[in-house]
């Protein structure tokens, strides 16, 4: 008796090896990849059989995305993600809140 263990399974190649900035997360993990499905024989890739399109992956936060996407986030995304500071006691605070959750002074 002979089992015949094989199919096809998907494997994700990166195409080059220079990162680039994520425009969601700000992290330099972003790189050029490609979804190609593979016949697998006992486990192991014998040859391609469909070659996907290339986008971009970002290997921090797994945002995709496409060529037009990419670059740096501006000035403002940065800002709208940082902590500030209260100005009353100076502890650092997340931009959601409006009022400093440690002392209680209202926050602009």
């Amino acid at each position: 008796m002979f089992f015949f263990i094989g199919g096809i399974s998907p494997k994700l190649k990166k195409l080059e090896d220079q990162a680039r900035i994520c425009p969601a997360c700000g992290q330099s993990a972003v790189y050029q990849v490609r979804l190609d499905h593979y016949l697998m024989l006992f486990f192991i890739p014998i040859f391609p059989v469909k070659k996907g399109k290339p986008f971009f992956l970002c290997e921090n936060c797994g945002h995709k995305f496409s060529e037009g996407e990419t670059g740096s986030p501006s000035l403002e995304d940065y800002q709208a993600r940082s902590p500030r500071l209260c100005p009353n006691c100076g502890r650092l605070i997340d931009r959601g809140f409006r009022f400093c959750p440690y002392c209680g002074h209202p926050l602009k």
